[in-house]
């Protein structure tokens, strides 16, 4: 499947029932200047409504959410189907409408070793030292030295700060442990506000690195008063060898060009939409590369070690999001299936397909390409004031 039939299937599985908000890119017209949008996407098609909601920002800072974006009025913009094929990146006509991530003001948080099988993995990389070719070794004997299953074992708990004693005494423990099974989670920026990228944009890979990844995630959208009101989908673009060199160069990893993919849509809460079918939810990966390569991965929200709504508390302890925030959950994804020499696990080649989905959320769509060769990020916060500002929508 190619990139363009993919974004044809970025709907949740029951459509537009839910009460779905994005953003999209609209062209300029005689009379006003192109820009970004807030839309609702509904069973009619998708609706501009940021006469009401200039940003995704305001929406945030609204008293309730879910009832400002199922009231909103609008115009008509297109079909969903025909601006998803138009914001494919390789054939994009800049005069018709595309989507852009969902996201503008807020920034983009993420949290680290969540999940039991993918904190093996930091050990792995950590004791590797970024290099691909003895992960493989280490695996086994890491398992097997630690002696107990970590996805049992409950953050912050007596038994997890036995767990640590026992493991300190062997010379086993790891910072990746330690916010792992410690009290406090790893939250650390992913990128800054207006960095994203959306469904069918290039995802931008660091070009010093030859061990790297996909990470997808359930991200929780939070209000301006520490409440979740929705999710979307994310890739947490992630450069292994770098972040094993050193967990110190975690920000050279993470935060590139185009590496933060989100989207294709904000789901809001709602009464059919809870945070419980958050916690029921399963993210399916598929890469899909030129080579013939194909991964099959699913992750289940459900094997998460922290609760998504302490995730969401730790982010604001001491801390405000006066815009909302935006937070990856971590992922369980751990990528050892081989791709070249055995033994080496995965790592993206350029031109990968990347489909991120779930049931309840629809599905982000991306194709990797180098950071220094998607397209450069120029429209920053002081943009869009100035946009919307000539729109007459501040």
């Amino acid at each position: 499947m190619d990139l363009t039939s993919a974004v044809t299937k970025i709907l949740p599985d029951d459509g537009a029932a839910g009460i779905l908000v994005g953003r999209v890119e609209l062209p300029a017209t005689d009379a006003m200047p192109g820009g970004p949008a807030v839309v609702a996407v509904r069973k009619g098609g998708v609706f501009d409504i940021s006469a009401a909601v200039p940003t995704v920002a305001h929406l945030l800072t609204a008293d309730d959410p879910t009832a400002l974006a199922a009231g909103a009025e609008g115009p008509r913009i297109g079909d969903v189907t025909e601006i998803a094929v138009n914001s494919v990146a390789a054939g994009r006509d800049p005069s018709r409408p595309y989507f852009l991530a969902p996201s503008d003001l807020q920034v983009i948080k993420a949290c680290g070793v969540t999940f039991a099988r993918s904190m093996l993995e930091r050990l792995i990389e950590e004791r590797a030292k970024g290099d691909p070719a003895g992960a493989e070794s280490l695996r086994g004997q890491l398992m097997a030295d630690i002696g107990v299953d970590l996805g049992q074992v409950r953050p912050g708990s007596d038994e997890a700060a036995r767990l640590k004693e026992t493991l300190q005494a062997k010379g086993l423990w790891s910072q990746y442990l330690e916010v792992g099974l410690g009290p406090d989670a790893e939250i650390f920026t992913k990128c800054a506000p207006m960095a994203a990228v959306g469904t069918g944009a290039d995802i931008g890979l660091h070009p010093s690195s030859t061990w790297n990844n996909p990470e997808p995630e359930v991200v929780l959208v939070i209000d301006a008063r520490g409440r979740v009101v929705g999710a979307t989908l994310g890739n947490d673009v992630n450069l292994r060898d770098v972040e094993g060199r050193s967990a110190l160069l975690l920000g050279r990893a993470k935060d590139n060009n185009a590496s933060c993919a989100v989207g294709p849509f904000i789901r809001l809460l709602d009464d059919a939409f809870t945070i419980d079918d958050l916690r029921a939810t399963d993210v399916e990966l598929r890469v899909l590369g030129d080579d013939g390569f194909a991964l099959n991965e699913t992750s289940s929200v459900g094997q998460i070690s922290r609760d998504l709504l302490d995730l969401a508390a730790q982010a604001f302890d001491c801390h405000q999001y006066p815009d909302g925030l935006l937070l990856f959950t971590g992922t369980m994804f751990a990528p050892v299936q081989d791709r070249g020499a055995p033994g080496q696990g995965f790592t993206h080649r350029h031109g990968d397909l990347v489909e991120i989905k779930a049931r309840r959320l629809g599905a982000l769509v991306n194709r990797v390409t180098g950071a220094d060769d998607a397209p450069p990020w120029t429209f920053g916060a002081a943009a869009l004031m100035a946009n919307l500002a000539a729109r007459g929508l501040l």
